[in-house]
């Protein structure tokens, strides 16, 4: 007798269903303790981050606290010992209290006449590439200002010259020492240039901008009649 057409469909869905359940139970059997061990690899890899980050959260925080009261102890006058100290946080912390670390050595440094040490501190934070840009210009700054009169004109502008732009953070500080590496090298309207746009920067400190006006008019720039001509030439533009 032959089998009716819907037994047939019946039938190999049966046989299908068979198949599968052998070809899963060969597959447990085969890689069911590799899968077991990759999940619980993945839930201690979840595991160990979490614990990872919890810990570099909390000794951060104590990193915090031992800067804070460094300071503290050197405001108040209480330095002996500190430069250990400082020393530690900069190996142990990352960057951000790295450079604050190894800045505050180099004042400490520089507070104490040691040029040297401070030279040395300030050059690491500035070559260290980890570390935020601002903290980087800013040694680099500290560290032109200590060597000025020992390096050539040329380096200090090929050093500075990126930071000596109106608009820069660093444009009153690293300015001034460009302008005057110009005037070493017998450039003064180099030197008048940055000076002028020094003095019309309302963003340089005052007592910088009004050491930057004399300069400029000591070298043939009026720079208040520049800074006036120009907003006159705004309002008409205006009008």
């Amino acid at each position: 007798m032959a089998i009716k057409p819907v037994d047939n469909e019946s039938f190999y869905r049966e046989v299908d269903e068979e198949l599968r359940r052998e070809q899963l139970t060969s597959t447990w059997k085969r890689y069911g303790m590799l899968i077991v061990a990759a999940v619980v690899l993945f839930l201690a890899a979840i595991a160990g981050f979490l614990y990872w980050q919890q810990q570099k959260e909390q000794r951060a925080g104590e990193q915090g606290e031992q800067l804070t009261a460094l300071f503290e102890d050197i405001q108040a006058g209480k330095t002996k010992g500190a430069e250990g100290r400082l020393d530690a946080l900069s190996k142990e912390s990352g960057p951000g209290y790295r450079a604050a670390a190894l800045l505050t050595k180099a004042d400490l440094a520089v507070t104490q006449g040691n040029d040297t040490a401070a030279l040395a501190a300030f050059k690491q934070v500035a070559a260290d590439e980890d570390v935020a840009a601002p903290w980087r210009e800013l040694a680099l700054i500290r560290q032109t200002a200590i060597e000025y009169d020992k390096i050539p004109p040329a380096t200090v502008i090929q050093r500075l010259q990126p930071l000596a732009q109106a608009g820069n953070p660093w444009f009153g500080s690293a300015g001034e020492m460009v302008a005057s590496a110009h005037l070493k090298q017998q450039r003064p309207q180099q030197a008048a240039a940055i000076f002028a746009a020094m003095a019309k920067d309302e963003n340089i400190p005052e007592s910088i901008r009004s050491r930057a006006l004399q300069m400029a008019g000591a070298l043939g720039v009026d720079a208040v009649q520049q800074a006036g001509g120009k907003a006159g030439a705004t309002k008409e533009a205006t009008q």
